[in-house]
Order: structure tokens, then sequence, then C-alpha cells
């Protein structure tokens, strides 16, 4: 996939970027590195219960 792609590359970027940075920084950024390399968790999309009903009756009691 191309996201996949795109995440593996990241990281690679990331970690030659922390070899290069001071030991605070190159923690940081290979912890990012790392969240680049885990597989990406999807969440099912949760819809709103819709009482139709009530959205059906306007109230037109004029």
């Amino acid at each position: 996939m191309l996201d996949d792609e795109f995440n593996r590359q990241r990281a690679r970027l990331v970690r030659d970027l922390a070899d290069r940075a001071d030991p605070f920084i190159k923690r940081r950024l290979l912890d990012l590195a790392s969240r680049y390399e885990q597989p990406r968790q999807t969440k099912p999309l949760v819809l709103p219960s819709i009482n139709v009903e009530k959205h059906l009756d306007h109230g037109d009691d004029d």
C-alpha cells in the first residue's frame, strides 16, 4: 500500500535525523520513528442513533 511505503520512508528519514541529533532530540525522534513503524489501528466508525419519529414530527399544531 502507498501509506505503508510512506510510513517506512518517513521512519527511515526520522532515524537518519536521530543519528545526527543530540541525546534528548534523538530519543524523541526514535520514538516518532517507532510510531511510523507500528501497524495502523483503525477504529470502526460509530454513528449516533437518531430517533426518526421525533424528527418527522414537526409539531404543526398552530
